[in-house]
């Protein structure tokens, strides 16, 4: 059974929800959203939306969830399980996919909520390697950094952050990483050459 969002439901359903911050929270093609209805376990879960903007959740099947909000699909959900459960209490929650990549001890595809932070997304990834930029995180889409500003306590609700947009720590230079090595060598020269002007 396919619905979408212009099914008649008492639900503002083009409206998008608002997160604690204003800002929009809508379904897009690679989130998965995760869904908790009240004492029934065998309904909740976290559901994919496929490339279609198609989501298939318990007994309501498929519904076409893209450029929807999560207040509007809530209120989908909620109508739909009335017809079968007793008052349902139904908790929404958008993930999205984030690849955690560069300077970290498990780069990786991730799924995180709005609220999460970047340290929340790197901790997530096991945390930035020793060799890793402690202060510097890059937004990645199609291989290109985005002109976006992130800071560890950066929430990634507040960035532009798309499904499989990639979440990069640079590594640090060379010489940053090695200033034991270089401290030895400028140490040694400095005696070799003490030594031949004698």
């Amino acid at each position: 059974m396919w619905l979408t969002a212009a099914d008649p439901i008492p639900t503002t359903a083009q409206q998008p929800a608002q997160a604690p911050d204003g800002a929009s929270v809508v379904l897009r093609p690679g989130d998965r959203v995760r869904l908790k209805v009240w004492r029934e376990p065998d309904l909740s879960g976290e559901f994919e939306v496929d490339e279609d903007g198609i989501a298939v959740f318990p007994k309501v099947g498929r519904l076409d969830v893209k450029q929807i909000s999560t207040d509007s699909l809530k209120a989908l959900l909620i109508a739909r399980f009335a017809e079968s459960l007793r008052s349902p209490s139904v908790e929404v929650t958008v993930l999205r996919r984030v690849n955690v990549l560069g300077s970290v001890r498990n780069p990786g595809l991730y799924y995180v909520d709005p609220t999460t932070t970047v340290a929340d997304a790197l901790a997530l990834a096991g945390g930035v390697n020793p060799d890793g930029k402690q202060d510097r995180f890059d937004l990645l889409r199609d291989g290109k950094r985005l002109p976006v500003e992130l800071s560890r306590d950066s929430r990634l609700a507040d960035s532009p952050l798309q499904p499989g947009d990639q979440l990069r720590v640079p590594q640090r230079s060379w010489l940053s990483r090695n200033t034991g090595l270089v401290a030895a060598t400028l140490t040694s020269a400095a005696i070799v050459f003490a030594a031949t002007i004698r």
